[in-house]
């Protein structure tokens, strides 16, 4: 394709989401991507639950997630989104055939993560052959853990982040468009304990959010200019993307 000042464009659009969603056990992760158009899910553990939605068989090996994900791109289908249930438990398979086929020599001194994010580059080119091929949105799930922070401008803190292996993290966040983190909000309670002194609390109010921007106490990221907050539904996640503008969140 040749390249001149004439192929300049300014135009707008969006195409299919690649989002990223990690969080807290039991907050309803699974459930905010079954609310996705018309989804599959690829299930990488025995996650399913009470969900009423199509999924291929649990995953036992990184190649059962490419044989659905060769499905998905050659085989004529009505889904609208796939979904990876989730990406801590694939990557667990993915190290664990890395770990099979090469001795100790071969994984020392970091070459075994160096490997794993070889390894995602090559799955992550199979979800995005479906979203540019197919127009698939893809949605890919993961647990959170809390790890502490070395920063270079203030004390050293910790922080919720994608339970993946720091490579692995770091190539999952540059591919996808939104990296949410899915949490409880937290409000705090101020309490007298008597000498003119007060203890703060803080307690959750069960209301299920999604954040969107990179915060010290999280991870997070998105392409879109999404507010701050969002509810935990992807109803609300596709509003704001397709509008531009925030989708209210009651305070």
């Amino acid at each position: 394709m040749a390249i001149s000042l004439a192929s300049i464009s300014r135009k707008r659009s969006i195409s299919a989401p690649r989002v990223v969603v990690y969080g807290v056990d039991g907050i309803g992760k699974s459930t905010f991507a079954a609310g996705a158009p018309n989804p599959i899910f690829i299930f990488t553990e025995d996650s399913i639950g009470t969900l009423d939605v199509p999924h291929f068989p649990i995953a036992k090996t990184p190649s059962d997630v490419e044989q659905a994900l060769g499905a998905l791109y050659s085989e004529k289908h009505n889904y609208q989104t796939v979904v990876l249930d989730t990406a801590d438990w694939c990557e667990a398979l993915i190290d664990a055939d890395i770990q099979a086929t090469h001795d100790a020599k071969e994984l020392a001194y970091g070459k075994g993560t160096v490997k794993l994010a070889e390894r995602w580059r090559a799955l992550l080119a199979g979800f995005e052959a479906l979203r540019n091929d197919r127009g698939m949105c893809v949605i890919i799930l993961a647990h959170c853990e809390i790890k502490r922070f070395d920063s270079p401008e203030t004390e050293p803190y910790d922080r919720y982040q994608l339970k993946l292996s720091g490579r692995s993290g770091d190539v999952l966040r540059e591919w996808s468009d939104a990296v949410l983190f899915a949490n409880y909000r937290v409000a705090i309670k101020k309490t007298e304990i008597g000498f003119d002194k007060k203890v703060s609390r803080g307690f959750s109010t069960g209301e299920r959010l999604l954040y969107t921007n990179d915060r010290p106490a999280y991870r997070a990221k998105n392409r879109y200019s999404l507010p701050d907050e969002l509810p935990l539904s992807w109803d609300a996640l596709a509003g704001a993307i397709a509008a531009g503008r925030p989708a209210e969140v009651e305070k």
